[in-house]
């Protein structure tokens, strides 16, 4: 079944395997974590995380996309993951944390 919001999160990933850049280095796997035990604790069905290679949106990481929506989050701690899971839940978007154009 097809995940309504499949959450990816920047772990600076590059070609050859390695862990560089802004996200890594703002911590964006403590991040993941937060969110995979979150939504484990909120009960949310049909919402899945998957950690990515460089999404090369750097000078605004750490950074996540809620696909197939379509919105780019920067996510600086655990507490906009909060209000992102928050609008997940009440159908809306966390408009304070969704990254301009």
């Amino acid at each position: 079944m097809r995940p309504s919001h499949h959450l990816f999160v920047c772990g600076s990933f590059r070609a050859n395997g390695e862990r560089q850049g802004v996200c890594h280095k703002k911590d964006s796997m403590s991040l993941l974590s937060y969110l995979q035990n979150e939504i484990q604790d909120r009960m949310l069905d049909g919402v899945e995380v998957s950690v990515t290679g460089c999404m090369n949106l750097c000078t605004k990481g750490p950074v996540m996309i809620d696909y197939p929506k379509g919105h780019f989050y920067r996510v600086p701690n655990t507490g906009a993951l909060d209000a992102i899971l928050d609008a997940i839940e009440g159908g809306t978007v966390a408009q304070e944390f969704l990254l301009s154009e």
